[in-house]
C-alpha cells in the first residue's frame, strides 16, 4: 500500500506565535515545520459533532488544522453530556455544530471554523467533500456513512471512520487517493444490519468515544503529513479490557462503489 506524501500546494506560513503554539509538534522529526505548515494549510470536514466528533474536533483544532468544517443538524441534549465533551450544560438546546465551534474557537482562535446546522446529502454533501482534504465520519447511522463514502470515492478524498457503541469501538482509514485501496463499502456492505442512533438504544461507555474520536483525529493528521495510517486495517477495541484486535481487509474487486475506479 502506498502512503502518499504531503498534500501539494497547501503549506501555510507560520508566524512566531504559531511556531511557539505548535512547538511540541515541530520538535517531532516526523512533523517539523513542514508538517505543521501542511496541517495549517489543510481543510478537514467532520460530519457529526457528538461523541466521536467532540474529541476529534478539539484535537484537530488544537493541532492547528487551518480550516475545519463541522456538520450536525442535532441540538445538544442533557443525555449527550455524559460523553460529548465539546458541549456544556449551558448549551443544551444549541445546535451541536455551533456548540462545538464555540469550544474549538476558545481553544484555538487562529483557525477558520465553519459550523453547518444541516443534514447533508446528495449534491450538498458532494460539494463539501470535494472542498476538503480529509473527511472524518463521526456520524451515528449506516446510511450516512455510505453516503459519505460514495462522495469520498467520487472525489478521491481520504476518509477516517470511527464507531463506538456499548463497550466496542472501531477505527480505520480509507485513503481513496489510491484507486487500489479499499473503500468503506468494501468492508461494510449496505445490506448489513445497522441501527440509527445506537447510543440511545444500547448505551455507550463514555471514555470509549473519546478514545476512538481522538484516534480519528490522529489518523487525519497523519494523512495530512504523509505518515502511514490504518489503510486496510480495522482496529477493534474492547473497552472492558482495553485490548485491541486487528482485522486486515482488502479492496473488493466487485465493490459497486469503487471497483470501477482507475488511476489517472
Amino acid at each position: 500500500m502506498t502512503h502518499p506524501a504531503r498534500f501539494p500546494s497547501q503549506d501555510a506560513d507560520l508566524d512566531d506565535a504559531a511556531l511557539l503554539r505548535y512547538s511540541r509538534h515541530i520538535l517531532l522529526d516526523d512533523i517539523g515545520v513542514e508538517g505543521q505548515q501542511a496541517i495549517a494549510g489543510a481543510h478537514a470536514l467532520v460530519i457529526g459533532a457528538g461523541g466521536l466528533g467532540s474529541p476529534a474536533l478539539l484535537y484537530l483544532a488544537s493541532a492547528g488544522v487551518g480550516t475545519i468544517t463541522v456538520v450536525d443538524d442535532d441540538a445538544v441534549d442533557l443525555t449527550n453530556l455524559q460523553r460529548q465533551i465539546a458541549h456544556t450544560e449551558a448549551r443544551v438546546g444549541t445546535n451541536k455544530a455551533e456548540s462545538a465551534a464555540e469550544s474549538m474557537h476558545a481553544l484555538n482562535p487562529r483557525i477558520v471554523i465553519r459550523a453547518l446546522d444541516e443534514r447533508v446529502d446528495g449534491g450538498r454533501l458532494a460539494a463539501l467533500v470535494a472542498d476538503a482534504d480529509v473527511v472524518l465520519d463521526c456520524c451515528d447511522n449506516f446510511a450516512t456513512r455510505h453516503a459519505i463514502n460514495r462522495a469520498c470515492v467520487a472525489d478521491r478524498v481520504p476518509l477516517v471512520s470511527g464507531a463506538a457503541v456499548r463497550f466496542d469501538g472501531q477505527l480505520t482509514t480509507f485513503d481513496l487517493r489510491d484507486p487500489l485501496n479499499p473503500c468503506y463499502h468494501c468492508l461494510f456492505g449496505e445490506e448489513g444490519d445497522a441501527s440509527d442512533g445506537p447510543c440511545a438504544t444500547f448505551g455507550v461507555f463514555a471514555p470509549l468515544t473519546g478514545i476512538i474520536g481522538a484516534a480519528q483525529a490522529a489518523e487525519a493528521l497523519k494523512l495530512l503529513i504523509g505518515l502511514p495510517t490504518l489503510v486496510g486495517c480495522l482496529q477493534l477495541l474492547d473497552a472492558r479490557t482495553l485490548q485491541w484486535r486487528e482485522m486486515k481487509y482488502r479492496k473488493d474487486p466487485a465493490c459497486p462503489v469503487c471497483s470501477g475506479r482507475h488511476a489517472g
